[in-house]
């Protein structure tokens, strides 16, 4: 899996990348098993969640040692870091220490099956290796605790509004208590008091649970088994009528998620795609790796600034590039519908390469939501 779409005037590879791109899977291989034994709470995890986007982080990563590529270090023009520590917060047990590991295991088994495979890497080359997990650290460490934070204030501001009925009942109860004279009314006043704080504590157990395990804006799914490029033709011929031509590249994956939800989520990508485009042909990409499909979206035009990755998806955000109608809530619901198949949603924006939305998701998203 690449987030680099295979356009632009991208150099021809060097040997270096060619070898370390060949290695790719054996370095994952690797890497797991350092993983399941090293990092507290991995060794359960399924593949395609452990894998998560670092398979994309390595292709780009490989990639940069070509002489003249356009990114100096994997990380730039995408966001794989950021969405790998996301997914980490929501979808593990994972604490800061677990991520920051997994990065020097990764960086680690690079260098062992590189010299397994009799590849030698010069000081540049390593300095640039050692940039780009440097950097990826610090930008999944800090999606990772945005998204904690979040939680956070969700639940705060949940407990302060859906709290304060039971709450008010138990105070009144209780001053109810302090005057009365009949035994009878007191413990029939108790016993609402005890009701309304029994129902108090379902509701924090409630929100607990539906907040730091499930995860957070879960879109309800059912999941059914079908070939993604089923889903891909329906929503190419959505958009038949369109004067931008929508072409469907990649293999066959059969697997299982939500046809209805993937739909919307898919067409909102191609409807973005035609609306900021440059009026070329759009591209939807199918690929799979590690048990995980990626399904992507891309066209040429403006790129979207980095700094901007993450504004994008936020709940009723619009880029205010070209006018358009609609309340800016598209890019948010194709965020939430990745997450709540147990995947992510990467964005890779570059004045030479053109712009990519990436869902990345299990193959099978049963395990990640219940179905």
């Amino acid at each position: 899996m690449t987030l680099a779409p295979n356009k632009g005037p991208d150099p021809p590879p060097a040997d270096i990348t060619r070898r370390l791109l060949a290695l790719r899977d054996d370095v994952m291989a690797h890497w797991m098993v350092m993983a399941r034994r090293e990092v507290r709470g991995a060794r359960h995890l399924p593949e395609p969640l452990l894998a998560d986007t670092l398979p994309a982080f390595y292709d780009n990563l490989a990639k940069t040692l070509t002489p003249g590529y356009p990114r100096a270090l994997a990380t730039e023009h995408n966001n794989a870091a950021s969405q790998h520590g996301g997914e980490r917060a929501r979808l593990t047990p994972y604490g800061p220490e677990q991520v920051i590991h997994e990065y020097q295991l990764f960086r680690a088994a690079i260098y062992e099956m590189a010299a397994v495979d009799g590849i030698a890497l010069d000081a540049a080359q390593r300095a640039r290796i050692e940039a780009a997990i440097d950097t990826a650290q610090r930008e999944a460490i800090r999606e990772f605790s945005a998204i904690h934070e979040d939680l956070r204030r969700k639940l705060a501001a949940t407990l302060s509004h859906d709290m304060l009925s039971p709450l008010a009942t138990i105070v009144s109860g209780a001053e109810l208590i302090g005057l009365a004279t009949d035994v009878t009314a007191a413990r029939r006043t108790g016993r609402r008091i005890l009701e309304n704080g029994q129902r108090l504590g379902h509701m924090i157990a409630q929100l607990l649970d539906a907040l730091t395990v499930t995860g957070v804006d879960r879109v309800p799914l059912e999941p059914s088994a079908f070939d993604i490029r089923l889903l891909m033709r329906t929503v190419c011929e959505e958009f038949s009528a369109q004067q931008v031509e929508i072409a469907i590249e990649g293999e066959p994956v059969e697997g299982w998620w939500d046809f209805a939800q993937l739909q919307r989520a898919l067409e909102n990508l191609v409807r973005n795609a035609v609306k900021y485009g440059d009026g070329s042909q759009v591209t939807i990409r199918s690929a799979t790796t590690h048990g995980r499909l990626t399904l992507s979206v891309h066209n040429t035009g403006n790129p979207i600034a980095a700094d901007r990755f993450e504004h994008i998806f936020a709940y009723l955000h619009r880029e205010n590039v070209v006018p358009a109608e609609g309340y800016g809530i598209g890019l948010s619901f194709v965020k939430s519908v990745a997450e709540s198949h147990g995947g992510s949603i990467v964005v890779d924006s570059s004045s030479v390469a053109g712009t990519t939305f990436l869902i990345d998701v299990p193959i099978d998203c049963r395990p990640f939501t219940g179905g």
